[in-house]
């Protein structure tokens, strides 16, 4: 491999617009995650949680977490704020209508599952406790997205819609700095 590749390819990703084609289970076109309110995950211990995710094989298709939800971590995080991020998705230069948009603050965990999408991977579900800090939307019939409420930070901003050319669901993946009370725009587009 040539010794520039690997540094080209990290640049590519922590600098901007990422499309990944993921690879779903048969007959799953898009990933749709519920959560259940009110109910809470027993607690486990770090060394059992890392011994059971080694141990235990990918039931629904998707790439096991590696990566144990990092409680410290998220803990130093705000779960709200006064910043916003709009912008529109775009594949194939057409908006996508009603399509999911999430905003999730950039983690060791958060990070795992960009790693595995841009490897075309679709990644288990995400613990419920990572929920509390995702904001999602969904597009307008332009393609248009608009999310408030955000804390200052580092974040992933996904979206995901059906290629026209292709046909084929394609994910569009984009880090975004936001700083207290600023809005800032993003054009999800391939």
């Amino acid at each position: 491999m040539k010794p520039w590749i690997l540094p080209a390819l990290l640049g590519l990703w922590l600098t901007g617009c990422q499309i990944i084609e993921p690879r779903y289970p048969a007959g799953e076109r898009e990933r749709v995650e519920v959560i259940e309110r009110g109910t809470e995950a027993p607690r486990e211990t770090g060394e059992t949680r890392e011994t059971e995710r080694a141990e235990r094989p990918s039931t629904t298709g998707r790439v096991a977490r590696q990566v144990a939800f990092p409680d410290e971590e998220y803990a130093a995080l705000e779960k709200s704020g006064s910043g916003v991020i709009s912008g529109r998705l775009l594949l194939g230069g057409r908006p996508v209508p009603n399509a999911g948009v999430a905003v999730a603050p950039v983690t060791t965990y958060s990070a795992e599952a960009a790693e595995q999408a841009l490897a075309g991977n679709a990644v288990e579900r995400a613990d419920p406790r990572a929920r509390a800090y995702t904001h999602t939307t969904r597009t307008d019939g332009n393609g248009y997205f608009r999310i408030t409420g955000l804390p200052a930070g580092e974040f992933y901003v996904s979206g995901s819609g059906q290629d026209p050319s292709t046909g084929e669901t394609r994910v569009v993946i984009q880090q975004v700095s936001l700083g207290n009370g600023q809005s800032r725009s993003v054009e999800l587009s391939r």
